[in-house]
Order: C-alpha cells, then structure tokens, then sequence
C-alpha cells in the first residue's frame, strides 16, 4: 500500500488497477538507451514479472544515456546489470535476465512467457524479428525508436491493429541506416521515448487511455514538438508471416545472410604479420587507437586518399561498430582496391587485438 500508494489513490488505477500491474508479464528488448528508462519505470510501478534479453556488456560510452549503469557496471552484461539495480530498486517484483542474443530460433518460446512485448533494440535486423515473432504469438508489441534529436513510439498487433511491417513493409539494406554509435544520439532522447513506452505498457495492462494502436507518434527533440501519424492495418502482411510461422524458427531468412564475406574477425587476424589498419572514422570521434600503427582516413574522404593505401598488403578497415567499415571495403572494392577487410564489431575488436598482442609480449 505505501509503496504503490500514489497509483492506488488514482481513481482511474485503485487497488483492482494495482493487482493489474502486479499480475502482468513483461518483455524487454534491450537494457541499452530506451531499455533503461522502460526497464526503471516498470519496475518502480511494480510490473509483476520483468524479463530482460540483452548479449551486449556496458562501456563507458553508453553510461551518457544509459542511465540504469555506473562506473561499476563496465564490462558487465547488460542484463545482469540492469537485474542487479532493478532489484534494488523493488524487490517486491520479479526480474528475470537473458544475458543472450535474441534470435529466430529462441523469441517464440520467450514471447510466449509474456503479456507485452517492449522492443527497446536499435538495429532493423532486431526490430522486424521481434515484430514477427509478435505477430505468430499473437503479442502486442510496444515499439520505440531514436535518431540524433528525434524519436518514434507506437503500438503495435494490439487487438487486431497494424504491426510494424505495415508501417514499414521491408527492412532497409543492412547496414544502411546508421545506429547512434554511428551518428550520435542526444543523451536525454531515449529517456523520453523510453518513458513513453512505459507509459503505453502501463495503459495496456490497465486498460485506460487512448493506445497508439493505428498511430506513430513522432517528438523532435530539438523543437519540443510532437506528430501523430495515422498507420493502416495490412491484412496480406499479417497472413504472409502466419503462412511461414511453422518455418519461423528453422529457415526465416535473414537480411544480408551474406554480408559477412568481407569481414574478419580478432581470431582471424592475430596469426596475420603483413597486414595495415585504418581507421574509417571521423576526426572528433575518439578514443583514437595508439598502441598499434593506424592510418586515419575518414569514410568521408577516402576516395581523395586512395594515394594512403598500399594495394599489395592486406587492409583491414574498421570503425565504431562495423558498419562504415564495411561500406569503405565496398567502395575500395568497387575501385579495383582488393584485399581489403572489415573488422567485426569495430574499435572494440581493435582494443581486443592490443589486449592479446600485450599478453604475448
């Protein structure tokens, strides 16, 4: 009664409306950005059962924005972590971390497990499994995105409403669409996105309001102002994924399953003794890499500087994450520029390969 005392006395909530939130079962899709935020409200407003999947450990980079972490969470899973607060946070609730990668092979049976789907993830590989899988078990999804100052939220396969393939029918090219360690993100953004998703899981489980069912909600940062755009239901796109649901798991295909040809791996290359880095990433983005030789050379201006570039070693290109990397290896390929390989997972795996070298030494 005092802990939930300020929902209780809401004539709209009350006790019965209380019992609600306890009783319901909740996914999260991601502890990252807008995971956070979900994540801490659910759980102060007393979510009954809260899972969390997330394979990504905590940097120092994601503590701008992140704010469920601290300086003591680095390098710890995400889900874990993000356990471990929320716990303190309400011990009341139970919290249930999946310190794995959400694929086709495992969200049917974790969908299953839960009332509401909550997809805090920030890739569209992500976004459109979680939207299939909802569909085939039949689970509203509540959806949210960002971009630099501006961000996204809707509600999606709720009672017979569209779903996120009828906003978005199909996915961009892989890699297409920078992610914020690419581009940046305002810290404060998915805090506010991520407190809208909340806000439309609580109104769900509650039963009150007006959901975003049928409806994008849009919000720039930058001007404070808001957008709702209407989202039709497409009838052929709910009975296309029905139709597979019985190959979901076993043969879904995923975009650009070829991608990878062009990238390498830390394993791949620590046995490699010819072989020149470069750094695709731009000038203000830090920390530079110095404990081994680097050629810095911007995705931006890498055609002017082709001059930079020994054509008869092999190259290995890299940046944030992986995704500049492997459009520069595209376009030096497209240059007649050959042995030239993208780094999997960026800098990351450049700080890996200092790691290891140091231990040989």
């Amino acid at each position: 009664m005092s802990r939930y005392n300020r929902h209780i006395i809401l004539s709209e909530i009350g006790q019965a409306g209380q019992d609600k939130i306890s009783n319901a079962k909740v996914l999260v899709i991601g502890a990252g950005g807008l995971g956070c935020p979900i994540l801490q409200y659910l759980t102060a407003s007393g979510i009954g059962t809260i899972g969390v999947i997330d394979f990504d450990d905590v940097e120092l980079s994601n503590l701008q924005r992140q704010i469920l972490f601290g300086t003591a969470s680095l390098v710890k899973n995400k889900a874990i972590a993000a356990k471990a607060r929320l716990e303190d946070l309400n011990d009341d609730i139970s919290i249930i971390a999946y310190p794995m990668q959400l694929t086709y092979q495992n969200a049917l049976e974790l969908f299953n497990q839960y009332d509401i789907i909550v997809d805090g993830s920030d890739n569209f590989e992500t976004r459109y499994l979680v939207n299939d899988a909802c569909i085939i078990t039949n689970k509203p999804l509540v959806f949210g995105a960002i971009y630099k100052f501006e961000g996204q939220v809707s509600v999606f396969n709720f009672q017979n409403g569209p779903s996120y393939r009828c906003l978005f029918p199909t996915p961009p090219k892989k890699d297409a669409v920078p992610n914020c360690s690419e581009i940046g993100v305002l810290g404060v953004l998915p805090g506010i996105i991520g407190s809208m998703q909340a806000n439309e899981v609580l109104k769900i489980v509650l039963g009150i309001g007006n959901v975003l069912s049928g409806k994008l909600l849009c919000y720039n940062a930058l001007t404070s102002q808001t957008s709702t755009l209407k989202v039709n239901k497409n009838e052929a796109v709910f009975q296309s994924i029905l139709k597979e649901k019985n190959h979901f798991q076993k043969n879904h295909l995923n975009i650009d399953c070829n991608a990878d040809t062009l990238e390498v791996s830390i394993e791949d290359i620590l046995s490699e003794e010819l072989i020149i880095f470069i750094d695709v990433r731009e000038s203000q983005e830090l920390p530079k890499v110095k404990s081994i030789d680097v050629i810095n050379i911007p995705l931006s201006q890498l055609e002017q500087n082709l001059n930079k570039i020994d054509s008869d070693t092999k190259k290995i290109l890299f940046c944030q994450t992986g995704v500049r990397s492997k459009q520069a290896v595209e376009l030096l390929t497209k240059l007649n520029i050959k042995d030239c390989f993208s780094l999997k997972q960026g800098a990351t795996e450049i700080n890996n390969y200092i790691k290891v070298l140091s231990n040989e030494r």
